[in-house]
């Protein structure tokens, strides 16, 4: 219920609304946050009625923030792009800064492993064509493929990509090395570094090292 104070000036003034919509939000974080766990095993491996046990509330409530698995799964796949766009910067004019951020991303995702359980799972399930993230994944790939290649001409032009390595060769490379060392991560975590291991990579695409 929304609930009336008065303000210096007398006038009355509503406070309701804002403590509502903290309470919402908090509790759509919880649920995305719940979904990214259970997403992290596979689309099709948890239910609704698994995410909303988690979060303390019922099938229905969910589905009041969410309305349905696939909008869920949406929301979820955006929170983990908006978390990666905060540690990389694909339009950075240094182009070293983009790829220390990668480093940084990949140091960062170590400490949460459901991050890339989730990632590793659904890009693998999302191959087949009616999975609901089969286009998220095609339009990532193809972002993320054209914003490295930006930045390895951005090197070229500045004469600091290694001899004979093109920038679309570089950006898929990059890519290819991200997502395989992610892979042997889940496999064995006391094997694989991920970040020191991209960092070793890009310094020997990158003359003088990144």
């Amino acid at each position: 219920m929304n609930t009336m104070t008065k303000t210096a000036t007398g006038v009355r003034k509503r406070r309701g609304p804002r403590g509502e919509y903290a309470k919402s939000s908090a509790t759509r974080e919880a649920i995305l946050d719940a979904a990214l766990e259970v997403f992290a095993s596979g689309y099709n491996a948890g239910s609704l009625r698994d995410i909303a046990t988690r979060v303390g509330m019922s099938e229905a409530g969910l589905l009041h923030h969410f309305k349905s698995k696939s909008v869920l799964l949406s929301a979820v796949l955006e929170l983990k792009d908006d978390r990666s766009r905060a540690l990389v910067d694909m339009a950075a004019q240094d182009a070293a800064e983009t790829l220390r951020g990668l480093v940084a991303l990949a140091r960062h995702n170590a400490s949460v492993p459901g991050v890339v359980e989730l990632y590793c799972t659904l890009s693998a399930e999302s191959t087949a064509p009616a999975h609901p993230a089969h286009e998220y994944f095609q339009r990532r790939y193809d972002w993320v493929r054209e914003s490295l290649e930006r930045t390895f001409a951005r090197l070229i032009a500045e004469g600091r990509l290694a001899p004979g390595i093109s920038a679309r060769r570089a950006a898929i490379a990059t890519i290819a090395m991200m997502d395989g060392l992610q892979v042997q991560w889940l496999l064995d975590r006391d094997v694989v570094d991920m970040a020191d291991a991209l960092q070793e990579f890009l310094d020997g695409l990158v003359i003088g090292g990144i």
